[in-house]
């Protein structure tokens, strides 16, 4: 083997390896909570058979746990961009933008769960990732207000009210609301909210 190869198949196993932990640990997270998220439990769901694979590949728990909020924003984000993509104008962009967070929701509630776990049980949680979402919606209220397609409104402040809105009903989906319902009443609150 040559030793571009050894290196590309050392970096493609560690990446498998680092996928395998934030894997198990939003499983463990979901499941169990917070406070009982430990190294042993992540070691246990994700079949390794020592703590010092997870501190190999993250210096702490904490870097562990920004990787999974960053593993799961990034997982609904490549969930939402094709119906994204397809929307034509800033109203159907909105509404996709609903749909799509809701329908990610439904569909991977672990993530979610792990996510509040994070949240509520005191872990670090990075803004970058809740301003990043932010700054996408301020940008999408301002293109709409710019060509006429949303009414004058303090767009950071609807798009804060946005992910408070879909964060509330997040609650609801894993426990097993209906997600096109939910979706349907989000988008037509938001709509009048920005016509």
């Amino acid at each position: 083997m040559r030793i571009n190869e050894r290196v590309s198949s050392r970096a493609g196993s560690t990446a498998a390896r680092r996928d395998q932990i934030v894997e198990a640990t939003i499983a463990v997270l979901a499941e169990r909570g917070y406070a009982a998220t430990s190294y042993d439990a992540i070691c246990a769901q994700a079949g390794l058979s020592s703590k010092r694979l997870i501190s190999y590949h993250f210096s702490t728990k904490d870097e562990l746990l920004a990787e999974v909020l960053h593993r799961v924003t990034t997982d609904a984000a490549e969930f939402m961009r094709p119906a994204l993509d397809a929307a034509d104008g800033p109203a159907e962009q909105l509404a996709a933008y609903i749909r799509t967070n809701v329908e990610f929701i439904a569909a991977r509630p672990e993530h979610v769960r792990a996510v509040q776990q994070i949240a509520f049980g005191g872990g670090p949680v990075p803004s970058d990732e809740g301003d990043a979402a932010v700054a996408r919606l301020v940008g999408l209220f301002d293109n709409g207000q710019r060509s006429g397609a949303f009414r004058p409104f303090d767009s950071t402040l609807m798009a804060v009210v946005l992910r408070a809105a879909i964060d509330a009903v997040a609650g609801r989906l894993i426990t097993g609301a209906d997600p096109v319902h939910c979706a349907d009443e989000l988008v037509a609150t938001f709509a009048e909210a920005t016509a």
